[in-house]
This record gives structure tokens, sequence and C-alpha cells, in this order.
């Protein structure tokens, strides 16, 4: 049973949607992000529901990371789920013409990210000998397609990191999941235009994108399943898409 879940990125798209499903299913709630005002707003909205504490940090820096980790009250230390939501895409452009900074942000972001607030929670778990850490990957970690160079190899590296932790901490009776989403409809692609609206809006236009709830309502499936059982890798797209470049638009 899930009592208290760590969410990252929950400030907006599927963070968002899944911190609201789990709170009103009576899950009490660590909520982090960046953005301080929208913490703020969403524990007002949740904390009918049940028990929100909020930490703002940034996953890209370790010493945030632990600093803010270590400071939870002691109701919500026990961390029962972690998901590791938090990441980013920068930039969308051949390799030779790639921006290290937009290199750097991703693999900060959706790797290294990962791994400190993971390295971070996993003893209460392991001290517990009972937990799931549930990692958002990317239709990317499964395929690279032209331009995606380097966000592909940072959720490669998600892919990779999500089997090494299911083996290392298989002993420790700890769950281990990544959700592979295709497109879904949230600020992913306003990030990777760097603010460019317009093309944003062109990613979703003509069919039917994955909503953030739907997202949710799958990571509530999967770490809501008696613990024996273990989902432990899922792709999820829209109908119409098929792979990570065929999309059937105007459907």
């Amino acid at each position: 049973m899930i009592k208290t879940a760590f969410i990252t990125g929950a400030t907006s798209g599927i963070g968002k949607a899944t911190a609201i499903l789990f709170a009103k299913n009576s899950v009490n709630l660590v909520i982090c992000g960046r953005r301080e005002s929208k913490l703020k707003e969403l524990k007002e909205e949740l904390q009918q529901y049940a028990q929100i504490h909020t930490l703002q940090f940034d996953v890209r820096n370790k010493e945030e990371v632990q600093k803010a980790i270590e400071s939870l009250p002691e109701e919500f230390k026990s961390i029962d789920l972690l998901v590791n939501n938090a990441g980013n895409a920068h930039g969308l452009s051949p390799i030779q013409d790639g921006s290290v900074d937009d290199w750097d942000a991703m693999i900060d972001g959706n790797v290294k990210g990962l791994l400190y607030v993971t390295k971070a929670i996993m003893p209460g778990m392991i001290k517990n000998k009972k937990g799931f850490i549930l990692n958002i990957g990317s239709i990317a970690a499964k395929e690279v397609y032209p331009n995606g160079n380097v966000y592909c190899a940072s959720k490669y590296a998600v892919d990779a990191l999500n089997k090494g932790m299911r083996i290392d901490l298989n002993k420790h009776n700890i769950r281990v999941c990544a959700i592979h989403p295709g497109f879904v409809e949230t600020e992913f692609s306003e990030v990777r235009f760097k603010g460019d609206t317009e093309r944003a809006d062109n990613v979703y236009k003509g069919y039917k994108a994955l909503q953030s709830e739907d997202i949710a309502d799958i990571i509530y499936f999967v770490t809501t399943r008696p613990y024996h059982v273990n989902i432990e890798d899922l792709i999820v797209y829209p109908t119409a898409q098929a792979s990570a470049t065929i999309i059937n638009k105007n459907v």
C-alpha cells in the first residue's frame, strides 16, 4: 500500500496530473519542482484530499537535492513511491548544429538529476525492505529519431538505469519500473522549442495525443498492483502513433 509518494516535476504535465490523482486517492505527497508559486498553488488544491509537503529545488543541483530531501519532516521521510518525472528536451537539430548548453541541460536533468534524487531516496527504501521507483522515460529511449540525438541518448540512459536499478535493488525487495510515452500534450514541446508556441502547437495538431491524465492513470495502475507484481517496462502511444516518427494525422 502506498502511503507517501515523492513526485519530481510536479508543477505541470504528467507530474501534476499524477499528484492530483494520487492525492484524490488519499496518498500523502511530497511534490517537487523549481517553481515555488506553482508548488504552493498545487498544495492548496490538493490538501483537502491528503497531506501535502512541497520541496522547491532543481534536480540538476545535487547539493539542493540532498539538502531538500534531508529537510523532510518526520511524517514524510518514509517514501513508498518515487516518481522520477522531472526532465527536459532542449532543441531539435542535427548533432553537428546542436547547442552544448542544450546538451548539458538534458544530460544534467534527465540523467544526473534522476540519479541525484534516487540516490537520496533509496536508503530509506532499502532500510524498509520495500518501495517502488518509477522512472518516466520516453519512446526516445527505444528509438532514435532524426535530430533527437542527445535527447534520445539521455532517455536511453534512463532505460539502462531503470534496468540497472531493478537488478541491484532486487535483493532489497524494491520494485522498479519505467513508463515510456509517445506524444503527450504537455509543455514538453514548448520547452523544446524555447517558447515558440506556434511550433509547439503544431506537434499536436491533426490527431489526439496522449494527455497527462492518461499517463497518470497508468502510473496509478502500475504502482497499485499487488506487491508480488511488477510491470517493469511499458510503452504507451496515442492510437494515432505507430512509432517515434509515424503519426496518422487528420484522423
